[in-house]
């Protein structure tokens, strides 16, 4: 027999806002009538927050009426609706993400030509017929595609996309090309926290050695401070 989905949550809503006697509380949440009894005493291990079946498509409320008319009722539980389920197949792009696939396929087509057609469909949720059209350059809209990086136009992750790029180069047995783009910003990154941290070491130095020297007041040193 089918039982809700939070059975002990179920039960203390049926305990609280009905007139159904324990057992049939008990068979219709699956529960030992001696836990719905703990549940109706507070004795519970832990107090529950009630989950009301009927909003949950579980109970119509002309069940609960029945069960309440005739303690030999046994409430029958309700179907709700099947889950809908995604089935297998191209990746599911927004709408408005959908323009700009001609414009990242037309990118890795030209920067990734090892890709095959298949794996470029995958990733960016395509047809075969779409990529052959851009390659050939029949597309209808072939005049106005200008090659864009997927990852920058939200088609993708730089991770799947790296990801596909190196499993594409082995297959072909070419080397994965490496991304340089931030090598030079990280090396400049790099000297500028090397010459902050060199000068924030000179700064305490020199605060160490003058903190016992008077300074000079001049008018320069007055007005600043």
């Amino acid at each position: 027999m089918a039982q809700p989905l939070m059975p002990h949550a179920t039960a203390s809503w049926l305990v609280d806002n009905t007139a159904l006697s324990f057992e049939q509380i008990a068979e219709f949440c699956g529960l030992h009538i001696l836990e719905v009894q703990a549940i109706a005493d507070d004795t519970a291990t832990a107090k529950l927050t009630g989950r009301d079946p009927v909003r949950a498509h579980e109970l119509t409320m002309e069940e609960i009426e029945k069960g309440q008319a005739d303690p030999d009722y046994r409430l029958k539980m309700l179907k709700g609706p099947e889950q809908v389920r995604r089935t297998k197949g191209p990746r599911y792009t927004p709408v408005s993400k959908r323009q700009d696939k001609p414009d990242g396929i037309a990118w890795i087509l030209r920067h990734h030509p090892e890709i095959s057609d298949g794996a470029i469909g995958k990733l960016i949720g395509t047809t075969r017929t779409t990529i052959s059209a851009i390659r050939d350059r029949s597309h209808w809209n072939i005049a106005n595609i200008t090659p864009k990086d997927p990852v920058t136009l939200g088609l993708t992750t730089q991770r799947e996309l790296d990801a596909l790029v190196a499993k594409a180069a082995k297959a072909a047995g070419i080397e994965a090309p490496t991304d340089t783009r931030l090598e030079g910003d990280r090396e400049a990154l790099i000297e500028q926290l090397r010459a902050e941290r060199t000068q924030l070491a000179r700064d305490a130095e020199a605060g160490e050695e003058g903190a016992d020297v008077p300074v000079e007041r001049t008018a320069e040193n007055l007005f600043r401070s």
